[in-house]
């Protein structure tokens, strides 16, 4: 008898944010094939006999390629068994889980998506940046500054589709490559001083938040030691922060009634 794979969103970093559906998906997995975002702690949801496989990616080197782990997932599955496939965030925001819905698909495979909160809104909203906000932000873009490993991903060097086209930008991926990726949106058209804030490991207890400007923001972030994985928020909505510091302070000083 044939498995099937489902594939899980891990969510953006804090195991709690797991929904129940990918939990109760966990629960009943024989194999769970994992990445490296992924929170550890949700591995402790699967069944103490489920067979873990790590195919983790990194700048740098990845453990399998995707057409390996493709093969993993319809292997796996047509040895009869349920096969979890564990990406963190969203398995369709720059999860590349298209590609293996697909390979399931060319198999036989049965493969069921169970969505994730994808860090595109996650990280902003850590960080307590709202990616619309009336009267400041009605649209929002999420684009990858990663142009690694197909011809087809945006090319920060040319922005000038998207760089101007809505009000608020989240970049994924982004602090590889943070000061091209600022120079370039810059040239296609955005305000050199427009707010702009980077941030590590969101949702987790390694959370870091650099704000600054499109300017100065590489700087402030190599100051800052942040790096890899950061997203990237660029608009009037990334000035909320301090604005709502201000604010927090301006009360605390006014004398109590």
């Amino acid at each position: 008898m044939t498995g099937r794979v489902v594939l899980v969103g891990a969510g953006p970093g804090d195991p709690d944010l797991i929904t129940v559906k990918g939990a109760r998906a966990l629960a009943e997995a024989d194999v769970v094939v994992y990445d490296r975002l992924a929170a550890p702690e949700l591995l402790q949801l699967s069944p103490e006999t489920a067979e873990r496989v790590y195919v983790g990616k990194e700048p740098g080197g990845h453990a399998m390629k995707q057409h390996e782990i493709d093969a993993v997932l319809v292997e796996q599955a047509r040895l009869g068994r349920n096969v979890v496939r564990l990406k963190g965030g969203d398995p369709f925001v720059f999860g590349r889980g298209g590609e293996e819905l697909l390979a399931c698909a060319e198999a036989g495979i049965a493969c069921e998506v169970v969505p994730g909160i994808t860090s595109a809104v996650a990280a902003p909203a850590a960080a307590g940046i709202p990616v619309t906000h009336r009267g400041i932000a009605q649209s929002f873009a999420v684009v990858t500054a990663s142009t690694a490993g197909a011809a087809h991903e945006l090319d920060v060097t040319d922005l000038s589709r998207i760089a101007t086209a809505v009000d608020t930008l989240v970049l994924l991926m982004a602090a590889g490559r943070l000061a091209e990726t600022c120079r370039a949106l810059i040239d296609a058209g955005r305000d050199p001083v427009e707010p702009a804030v980077l941030v590590m490991w969101a949702t987790t207890p390694d959370e870091r938040t650099v704000i600054g400007t499109l300017t100065d923001l590489p700087a402030l972030a190599a100051a800052a030691r942040l790096g890899p994985p950061a997203t990237l928020i660029v608009g009037e909505v990334a000035g909320i922060p301090q604005q709502a510091a201000a604010l927090s302070a301006e009360l605390q000083r006014a004398p109590s009634r």
